[in-house]
């Protein structure tokens, strides 16, 4: 004859203790709140968005198309304030001038990015395939 195990014995077996496993969890939660401050994230500083003349040039790679948003998020196209609708066909031009150059993209730090965006688009629709956005060096 078979015994049944008693509905005590399967109780116990059901039962898991996740006290360990919660512990474990709550260690390594305060771990990373005490370490993420002192983890130190890399940063980059966009260079400025006006032209400066000798600084800038010795960052540019002397590209005929150098877009430039300022501060007050007015783009310019070689020294030449544009809107966005004149920023395309412009660029549409210089794309069959240069179709091999890169434009070069001066953004500064306090304008939208917005802006920006509205730059990338215009190169993307001009036809290039790629966009130098220029950091701050050092």
């Amino acid at each position: 004859m078979r015994t049944r195990p008693s509905s005590k014995h399967l109780d116990e077996e059901a039962s898991i203790n996740l006290t360990p496993l919660i512990d474990v969890v709550f260690v390594v939660l305060i771990i990373f709140i005490l370490i993420a401050p002192m983890l130190q994230v890399d940063r980059i500083r966009l260079a400025s968005g006006v032209q400066t003349g000798e600084k800038e040039t010795a960052v540019q790679e002397n590209s005929p198309i150098a877009i430039h948003v300022r501060a007050d998020n007015s783009i310019w196209l070689n020294a030449r304030a544009v809107n966005k609708e004149q920023l395309l066909q412009l660029l549409k031009e210089a794309h069959q001038r240069f179709p091999h150059k890169v434009p070069q993209l001066f953004n500064d730090r306090q304008a939208y990015f917005e802006a920006y965006q509205n730059v990338k688009n215009a190169v993307e629709l001009a036809g290039f395939e790629e966009l130098d956005v220029i950091l701050q060096p050092g």
